[in-house]
């Protein structure tokens, strides 16, 4: 009978010979196996780069994974009890390598069947001295080491193909809860990684609900944004499981895509509408609360002024708070200050008639100041004014200033006005929108109606998009009750756990604003469910994004603040910084993470690495884990397809996976085109052209339902 002593006599395979932070170098036995370990109990490969072995310690054993292997010209080692000491002393090869520490092995026994196991847990405890003894770890000890006999992991996801092949078990508590993000080339399984997350979370989820002895379908919430509409097949096994939206027109299966425009907040409308902030911006914000209000009468010329004044004087206070003698020192400062001060002076000319005397004479009064300030500050240049400024003086902003005070006072408050906001999701007709505006221009007279015609007609250029006007002006149009019981799901699940929505054929110029609106009303609607509930619980969701890169860009923000890019990066990072909170968690699949918004990926807190060959791509994943990690993502470039590097926090160390492989009906319809076998006919590819035009230029028919119209609020 083998002792424990004697147990553990067999695994050594080497000694410590020198011990750093992040590095200890190991002299292997002479006995060591060379390709293949068969005292662990399994068959296992030893050594194997990447593979693991263990360090005994007071506390258990220091985990560490091989990060470099060679043979180094050294003394013939001395082995004890054999005559080697009369031996020449020459250089002799021995197998070396240098491993990584990552975490510390511990045992625990169960309180209730006695048995012993073991537990992983990230962090050294104790550093190994030179000349301690390294083993070769047994296969419950690598199960330990990947989590694979972890309770709280309760979805399988793939095996380690440097443990043995163990199960890789993960909580979608963590998985989910703190944001993934599976990264990876085209072509190295990503999509069906995706994919696999879902549908084996589902799996795992019936699986524990059957053995529990309760009934009913997964209480779970998945909402994929598909821009390709590869997610569609992959879970037609599903049925009525799955929620599929589509631009019209749809089949019997799917469910018109509808994003209405009268659920967009205001910054959403101007940027898609691409208002200008002068005069446009302001304008259509008054229309939406006046049309969301059912007040299309308009609002005191008086009001509209007040707010003109107000929105100028915290401007003009903006620059008094750079400094205080002089606004900058730069040419660039002084150029910013000027343009405000323009446009005071051109707007309110504009709106100084007609108005009531005493108020054109307060408004005129703002008009000559700015008119005079801008020609004494304009700097000249061989006895010409230039386009460039001097200083702007503190005292003659603050001269503005008050002026604007001044002019403002006594007027109505257009908030006591029209109370509602251009934010509240209250229904209206978007068709009206162009013509209410260029109504309320002409009410104010002046130059105003030039600045709103072009709004207006890119507005009803929007509109008159067939496929557009589809998806954000369906008639009837649906309560916002239903909305959000279609797309994000009905209590306990009962319409099914999973949304997709296909985005493939939402024109480019509103593709973001759609997905930025989608998102912002899931989020929104959690914040609300949260606060509402009387526990203070949230309701778990998942948003998965594919194409993460093409919605979530990095970039600067400057002057962009109604660029339908910025608008959809914005929301995203909110989502990312906040969504935890109110129990939405975000799954980003992308293949160039260097151009996602660094703002979201570092609220990421776990990552699914894929293949990954571009150099700028390495080096952004190489920052996001430990540094004495890092070695283990050198083998990105070279990984196959279907393996991937798992790392964060639903595991306590970095791991190679294998993903599990889905079967060819339950993948993503991302799979490569067959070149050669439609080149040579052995693939048919018949082509009719005419179903293509007619289905292209089909308009689309008119959705059939009830007569009547919701009242304001949407339910």
């Amino acid at each position: 009978m083998t002792t424990p002593i004697q147990r553990l006599a067999e695994l050594v395979v080497g000694t410590v010979e020198s011990v750093s932070p992040n590095e200890v170098t190991v002299a292997l036995d002479l006995e060591a196996p060379h390709a293949m370990a068969l005292n662990t109990g399994t068959p296992a490969s030893f050594p194997r780069l990447n593979g693991y072995v263990l360090l005994p310690n007071e506390a258990g054993a220091t985990v560490g994974y091989i990060s470099w292997m060679g043979i180094e010209r050294s003394p013939y080692p001395k082995r004890a009890g054999l005559k080697d000491f009369g031996l020449i002393d020459l250089p002799f090869p021995l197998r070396k390598m240098c491993i990584t520490p990552i975490g510390t092995l511990t045992s625990r026994r169960n309180p209730k069947s006695n048995d012993v196991g073991f537990e992983l847990r990230r962090g050294v405890v104790s550093f190994p001295s030179v000349g301690d003894q390294v083993l070769v770890p047994t296969s419950e000890q690598v199960a330990a080491i990947v989590g694979a006999g972890d309770k709280d992991r309760r979805v399988r996801i793939g095996s380690s193909p440097l443990a043995s092949n163990a199960a890789i078990v993960v909580d979608p508590d963590k998985l989910f809860g703190r944001h993934l993000a599976v990264l990876g080339n085209t072509g190295s399984g990503k999509s069906c990684s995706v994919a696999g997350l879902v549908r084996w979370s589902l799996d795992a989820s019936r699986k524990a609900i059957a053995s529990a002895g309760k009934s009913g379908s997964p209480n779970t919430r998945f909402i994929v944004l598909d821009p390709n509409g590869e997610y569609s097949r992959a879970f037609a096994d599903f049925g009525d499981g799955v929620r599929l939206f589509k631009v019209p027109p749809v089949s019997d299966a799917e469910r018109p895509l509808d994003v209405p425009a009268w659920m967009w907040n205001g910054h959403e409308w101007t940027a898609v509408a691409q208002a200008q902030p002068g005069a446009q911006r302001p304008l259509l914000l008054q229309g939406l609360r006046e049309l969301k209000s059912g007040q299309t009468e308009g609002i005191p010329r008086e009001a509209v002024i007040r707010r003109y004044l107000v929105s100028y004087t915290h401007r003009v206070n903006r620059f008094l708070g750079i400094g205080p003698q002089s606004f900058a020192g730069t040419a660039s400062a002084r150029f910013e200050c000027a343009r405000a001060l323009q446009a005071i002076y051109q707007d309110l000319t504009v709106l100084s008639e007609p108005v009531e005397p005493s108020l054109q004479m307060r408004m005129m009064d703002v008009v000559n100041k700015t008119k005079d300030i801008i020609r004494e500050r304009r700097a000249k240049k061989s006895g010409k004014p230039t386009d460039f400024f001097d200083d702007f003086l503190a005292s003659d902003l603050e001269s503005i200033r008050d002026a604007l005070e001044a002019a403002a006072e006594g007027l109505p408050d257009i908030t006591s006005i029209a109370p509602i906001s251009e934010d509240a999701p209250l229904h209206f007709d978007v068709n009206l929108l162009a013509d209410h505006l260029e109504r309320i221009a002409s009410d104010q007279g002046g130059a105003l109606a030039g600045f709103i015609s072009t709004l207006g007609i890119r507005i009803r250029g929007m509109l008159a998009d067939q496929r557009l006007g589809a998806v954000i002006g369906r008639e009837p149009p649906t309560t916002f009750e239903t909305w959000l019981n279609d797309y994000i799901g009905a209590d306990g699940g009962t319409n099914g756990p999973l949304s997709i929505v296909d985005l493939s054929l939402v024109p480019a110029e509103i593709v973001h604003v759609v997905v930025a609106v989608l998102a912002r009303l899931v989020f929104e609607a959690l914040q609300r469910y949260r606060r509402l509930n009387k526990d203070g619980k949230a309701l778990p969701t998942v948003l998965v994004l594919e194409e993460a890169h093409t919605f979530i860009k990095k970039g600067s923000s400057e002057g962009q603040a109604t660029n339908a890019d910025h608008l959809c990066r914005e929301t995203f990072e909110r989502i990312a910084r906040e969504g935890r909170k109110f129990g939405l968690g975000l799954v980003l699949s992308s293949q160039r993470p260097s151009e996602l918004s660094p703002t979201v990926l570092a609220q990421c807190n776990t990552f699914l690495l894929h293949r990954i060959v571009n150099d700028s791509d390495q080096n952004l994943v190489s920052r996001l884990v430990p540094d004495n990690v890092g070695g283990l993502l050198r083998e990105l470039p070279s990984l196959a397809s279907r393996q991937a590097i798992l790392l964060g926090w639903a595991t306590p160390i970095p791991v190679l996976v294998e993903i599990d492989e889905l079967p060819e009906e339950k993948r993503p319809h991302s799979a490569d085109p067959d070149f050669w076998d439609v080149w040579t006919h052995s693939e048919a590819r018949p082509i009719a052209w005419k179903e293509v035009v007619d289905e292209w230029s089909r308009v689309p028919e008119p959705s059939t339902g009830g007569d009547s119209k919701p009242s304001p609020g949407g339910g």
